[in-house]
């Protein structure tokens, strides 16, 4: 087996850190293209999303996570919200969305899909079920207190 680090920190080099999931470097031109290129509904969300103007919460837009690229994550609350063109309906964008979409809850994260269309024509609805996951994510049986 091959291992990385120092010698008194030897661990094996397929092994994930936790903390390095997040923005990797080889991921940096993506998510800088993603930014740049934006479609039309993720700029209308991000309008509605950025400067912590829903109740407070800070998100962050083409975060990367593992592999993977999310359109906007809150990490206060563990949030993904992904906005899904026509593409997404598709049968292997399915499969594929499947796979992520498990990758990340089994990290944790509660993964939230929109259908574009719905920032137009409701985006109260998406700010709505976003802000539900906020008290779901705060709700007593999800934390529990000292005892």
């Amino acid at each position: 087996m091959v291992y990385s680090g120092k010698s008194k920190n030897l661990r094996p080099l397929n092994v994930e850190k936790k903390d390095h999931i997040f923005n990797r470097k080889y991921l940096k031109t993506n998510r800088k293209w993603l930014r740049n290129n934006s479609t039309s509904a993720e700029a209308a969300l991000w309008k509605l999303l950025k400067n912590r103007q829903l109740e407070g919460r800070k998100f962050r837009r083409q975060q990367s996570i593992g592999k993977y690229v999310v359109d906007f994550y809150c990490s206060q609350e563990k949030i993904i919200v992904e906005l899904d063109g026509n593409i997404h309906g598709e049968y292997f964008m399915i499969e594929k969305d499947t796979t992520r979409d498990q990758y990340l809850e089994d990290l944790g994260f509660t993964i939230l899909r929109f259908e574009n269309r719905f920032i137009f024509q409701h985006p109260e609805y998406i700010l709505d079920e976003i802000k539900k996951s906020f008290m779901v994510c705060n709700e007593p049986e999800n934390h529990p207190g000292p005892g």
